[in-house]
């Protein structure tokens, strides 16, 4: 009877306050500049490859298929979670009203999420190309790719649904205020002040289903990959088959080992400094270097490019 009072006097928290990036107010000005220039130039970089992945014909491969989904993803990404970044190094603390925060955290699992299912599609299909090259064809038609790329968006909605939902109905009475630059799960859930037990439970069942089943598919299918590398006769055709999975696996790396620190653990986790430079590096500086680890060296896509400059 007393704790369904004490929870009816609570006063539901009706907005959060993003502490930002940094407090400190004597480097937050170079700081957005620098974040500004970054958001920009991952926009520009990002819109070129899915340019000219549309516009080309010789392009219009399956890795490029997904490439093209990845940069409308990394677009989408830095969307969602920049401007607020930029707004706190601008201003200082802002105030998020509670829906809006919600919305962001809405869009960022679900693009967090796909993200993992795209990055194991890529593998995949890298997988297919080394070690069944005879019949990459039939098992990467158009079709299958598709499927992939729409079963990594569906996906990423679904579980953000279920996720957000089981957020939004914690109640939040105070602190109100977030130490992180964007509405983040973890933040989130050190200020609730009811129960968290099920929403950590679902968190943590996604994140092992997510971001763990998505890693072992990659590590799987690049395990596979290496056996097959091994036994290829030839220097040149083992060199060849290593750099048209190198840039995947660095970007795997970086997002894999900064996501899988933050969200797949059982328990709340401070959202301390540390947490958001390791946020800084999979909602910044990984999108905005994808473009050029995956398609600005490679010699098709810089090909198409010198085309489109010739046309112009």
């Amino acid at each position: 009877m007393e704790r369904s009072l004490e929870a009816g006097n609570m006063t539901r928290v009706q907005e959060f306050v993003l502490l930002g990036l940094s407090t400190r107010v004597d480097i937050r000005d170079v700081l957005f500049a620098v974040f500004l220039t970054l958001y920009v130039l991952t926009l520009l970089e990002n819109t070129l490859i899915i340019y000219l992945v549309c516009s080309h014909s010789e392009l219009r491969k399956p890795m490029y298929f997904f490439l093209g989904n990845l940069s409308c993803l990394e677009m989408c990404y830095v969307s969602v979670t920049v401007p607020s970044l930029l707004v706190g190094l601008r201003t200082g603390p802002c105030h998020v009203p509670f829906t809006a925060c919600m919305t962001q955290l809405f869009f960022f699992i679900s693009l967090i999420c796909t993200e993992c299912t795209l990055l194991a599609s890529m593998a995949y299909d890298r997988y297919v190309a080394i070690c069944r090259p005879l019949h990459y064809p039939l098992l990467m038609r158009p079709q299958i790719c598709l499927g992939l790329a729409m079963t990594s968006w569906l996906g990423g909605l679904l579980v953000s649904v279920v996720k957000t939902s089981c957020i939004a109905s914690l109640s939040y009475c105070g602190p109100n205020v977030l130490n992180h630059f964007f509405c983040d799960v973890s933040p989130l859930l050190n200020l609730s002040c009811t129960h968290v037990a099920l929403t950590e439970l679902v968190d943590f069942i996604s994140a092992i289903v997510i971001l763990w089943g998505s890693l072992l598919v990659a590590i799987a299918t690049y395990v596979a990959i290496g056996r097959a590398v091994l036994r290829m006769p030839s220097a040149a055709a083992r060199h060849k088959a290593l750099s048209t999975c190198a840039s995947h696996l660095v970007v795997v790396g970086i997002f894999y080992s900064a996501t899988l620190f933050i969200y797949a653990r059982p328990s709340r986790i401070e959202a301390m400094d540390l947490n958001k430079m390791l946020s800084v590096v999979y909602t910044v500086l990984t999108p905005m270097c994808n473009p050029v680890i995956y398609c600005l060296r490679n010699r098709e896509v810089q090909a198409a490019f010198r085309r489109t400059l010739y046309r112009s």
